[in-house]
């Protein structure tokens, strides 16, 4: 794919990750539309900005109305309540699945007639390590994801014949807001980017942008007993 030519839409491109991905896609000669809930937050110069709450099928219908030649979707908004499945609020869960799952499908259910109707193109979700991997004091947030990665998965199959490449990366904790209760190491977000770039434009199905997400994917083939070994 060549960014150079394409029109990119990226859900919460306000800060953090989206910010990153806005900037490299810019850099590399993207046309870039910079979603947010609040479109004057957005400061990146020669991207666009454009109201987008994906939570809320009036504001995503709104941006598809404002656009129409959108060829890329991003799809990076999310949310990280720190909820506990079973001691959490419930609201919260909710929250989670809302933003992660649900928004994820209506901003792809708006725009992929669009990117269709240009010649096709390609959507990246945004996911994690964590849809692989369970933590309890997370357990509403790798729930959420878990689903948005069965959701790619499911749409990456369905989307194929409008021309349109669905993709997923996969990344451990960046350097972001929403991490920055979390200790350890952290992933530069404009490495992320460059890497969700490189992918794209490779038209790779599946980027893992750290070893953590590499780690957890080899495990996944051993099961409950290597990624759980804690258990009895």
């Amino acid at each position: 794919m060549d960014l150079s030519t394409s029109t990119v839409l990226v859900t919460g491109a306000n800060r953090g990750l989206g910010r990153a991905l806005a900037a490299e896609l810019l850099s590399r000669g993207a046309s870039v539309y910079a979603g947010a809930r609040n479109p004057g937050q957005v400061d990146l110069p020669g991207a666009t900005p454009i109201a987008l709450d994906i939570t809320d099928p009036d504001s995503v219908a709104a941006a598809a109305k404002a656009t129409g030649d959108v060829t890329v979707l991003i799809n990076n908004a999310g949310i990280g309540t720190g909820t506990d499945l079973l001691t959490g609020d419930l609201d919260n869960a909710r929250l989670e699945m809302d933003v992660h799952y649900f928004g994820t499908l209506s901003v792809v259910r708006g725009f992929a007639p669009q990117i269709a109707a240009n010649g096709g193109g390609a959507i990246l979700n945004i996911l994690s390590a964590l849809s692989w991997f369970s933590f309890p004091e997370t357990g509403a947030y790798c729930a959420a994801k878990s689903a948005e990665w069965s959701l790619t998965n499911t749409l990456r199959v369905q989307l194929a014949d409008q021309g349109i490449r669905v993709a997923g990366l996969h990344v451990g904790a960046m350097d972001t807001d929403m991490t920055r209760e979390v200790t350890g190491p952290k992933t530069d977000p404009a490495d992320v980017a460059r890497l969700a770039a490189d992918g794209l434009a490779a038209g790779a199905y599946e980027i893992l942008a750290d070893d953590v997400s590499r780690q957890v994917q080899g495990g996944l083939a051993g099961g409950v007993a290597a990624l759980y070994p804690q258990l009895p």
